[in-house]
C-alpha cells in the first residue's frame, strides 16, 4: 500500500492509529489559517484528526488528484452549514510512504473564517 492509499483509507475509515503510523516524526503541517508552519507529528497528528472530524463528514468528497513519484495534491469539496468548502490537500512522502509534509488550502474566505472557528473550537476540545 502506497501512502497515498494509507491516507484514503484513513480518511474513509477515520483509523486514529494509522494516521499516526502514517506520519513521519518530523512531519510539518501548514494550515489555510494558523501563520508558521507546526513541526513535529505530535502537532501534525492532533491538526489533522480535528480537520478530520470539522471537515470528513458525509459531505466530504476528492474531486481531483495530481501526483508524482513524492506526493500529491488532492482537491476536495464539502458542505457545511450551508457553505461549499473547497480545498487542496497538498501531501508530500517519504520514501516508506510517510507523510513528511501536508499543507491544506481553501477557499472562499467565508469558508476559511469558518473553519478557523471549527478547528479552534476541535483543537480546544482535544486538549
Amino acid at each position: 500500500m502506497t501512502g497515498l492509499d494509507s491516507w484514503y483509507a484513513y480518511m474513509k475509515f477515520h483509523d486514529s492509529a494509522a494516521l499516526w503510523d502514517l506520519l513521519h516524526p518530523d512531519a510539518v503541517f501548514e494550515s489555510p489559517v494558523v501563520h508558521s508552519p507546526q513541526r513535529g507529528r505530535d502537532i501534525t497528528f492532533k491538526y489533522l484528526a480535528s480537520a478530520e472530524k470539522v471537515l470528513g463528514g458525509p459531505g466530504f468528497t476528492y474531486v481531483g488528484e495530481w501526483t508524482n513519484a513524492s506526493g500529491a495534491v488532492l482537491e476536495f469539496k464539502t458542505m457545511i452549514d450551508g457553505i461549499e468548502i473547497n480545498g487542496v490537500d497538498i501531501i508530500t512522502f517519504d520514501s516508506e510512504g510517510r507523510i513528511t509534509h501536508f499543507k491544506v488550502m481553501v477557499r472562499p474566505l467565508k469558508a476559511i473564517n469558518m473553519l478557523h472557528r471549527l478547528m479552534a473550537e476541535q483543537l480546544a476540545a482535544q486538549s
